[in-house]
């Protein structure tokens, strides 16, 4: 029998955890539960969490703060954050800290499932075959097959949403892309996500691989457009 997608759903409210807890059960995804940041880090080391929905708001530990220790443990899994406030800032830092997608409460069933089924999609896909193994341009080396950044010979650690923006971008030197059309690329469609979005990844990616984010010499905005990898003909 074919093991079920596990979900680690953080949230301190029983209301909460009820109200998605059926919908994701209903559509065959195991469930395992915590109600403060501590506890969810405990259940994600004990158990084998294919997703993880944090609430940016908890006792102990606040969902921030939970995501950091992820992502510092290099865990790739996708997280999701919930969000009641209406701050960008939250956002974006969540966003920068490594989340790969967020929803603002209130929220419906429906659009919390989409973005469900659309990380988790995302993640069980093996990566799309590279059109080139190694990609290399002025001091920035990409190895798509293993998944490697260099700049000027030192690693860079880049989260899984990055290393694909990244591989998209420089797979296609001087092609404009749109946010939607990146956003389809990275989560498989765009509805209900914010192009903004987009923007964080790509500021988040630039302080990683350009030696002056300011002024970038690899990923250039296409004013009104999107954006494009610096073209290497």
């Amino acid at each position: 029998m074919e093991q079920r997608p596990t979900v680690l759903l953080v949230d301190d409210e029983e209301s909460v955890q009820k109200l998605l807890t059926y919908p994701l059960e209903r559509e065959g995804y195991r469930v395992v539960q915590a109600r403060d940041g501590e506890e969810a880090l405990e259940r994600y080391r004990a158990e084998s969490v294919d997703l993880v929905i944090l609430d940016l708001m908890l006792p102990r530990l606040d969902g921030l703060a939970v995501c950091r220790r992820l992502r510092e443990e290099r865990s790739a899994v996708p997280i999701i954050m919930l969000t009641a406030r209406g701050d960008e800032g939250d956002k974006v830092l969540g966003l920068e800290l490594g989340a790969d997608d967020y929803i603002t409460k209130p929220f419906s069933i429906r659009e919390f499932m989409s973005r469900v089924r659309a990380l988790l999609r995302r993640a069980q896909l093996p990566p799309p075959p590279a059109r080139e193994e190694v990609i290399e341009v002025d001091g920035l080396r990409i190895d798509t097959a293993r998944r490697t950044v260099e700049v000027r010979g030192d690693a860079v650690q880049l989260t899984y949403l990055e290393f694909e923006l990244l591989r998209t971008l420089s797979s296609n030197p001087g092609r404009v892309f749109t946010r939607k059309a990146l956003l389809d690329d990275l989560w498989g469609g765009a509805e209900y996500r914010d192009p903004r979005t987009i923007d964080v990844h790509v500021r988040h990616l630039r302080e990683k691989i350009e030696p002056d984010p300011g002024e970038p010499e690899f990923i250039f905005t296409v004013r009104g457009a999107g954006y494009r990898f610096r073209d290497v003909r």
